[in-house]
């Protein structure tokens, strides 16, 4: 069995623990601890946003805070690199697969009439 990668660099406490739970159950190519460390990264952002907030509020004048848009975009990152790892759920119900997130692209043939 392989040694299990150390975190990447300056990964806080929830980083690390999203870290510690998916590599003490998967085995990740390369290319998907690339991703993992990618979402390590912005758990850890979206902390420190969170306490941006928790202390300024989330509007600042008349609009929404930045830390609040910025929380947003993350989230929607972080929906994108979990879901590009394709981890199967705990009842195998989902098993990884490999490919394109959304299917093929090929262009729809469609029978010419009168041709």
């Amino acid at each position: 069995m392989s040694k299990t990668p150390t975190p990447p660099r300056g990964t806080k406490a929830s980083g690390r623990r999203l870290w510690a739970d998916v590599l003490t159950r998967f085995e990740l190519d390369e290319h998907e601890l690339a991703m993992l460390r990618e979402a390590c990264r912005t758990v850890d952002q979206l902390d420190v946003l969170a306490g941006i907030l928790a202390t300024e509020g989330l509007i600042l004048g008349d609009k929404p805070h930045p830390a609040l848009v910025e929380s947003r975009q993350l989230r929607i990152v972080l929906t994108r690199l979990v879901a590009s790892l394709r981890l199967p759920d705990d009842a195998s119900v989902r098993p990884q697969r490999r490919g394109a997130a959304r299917g093929s692209y090929r262009a729809a043939v469609t029978p010419l009439r009168g041709a």
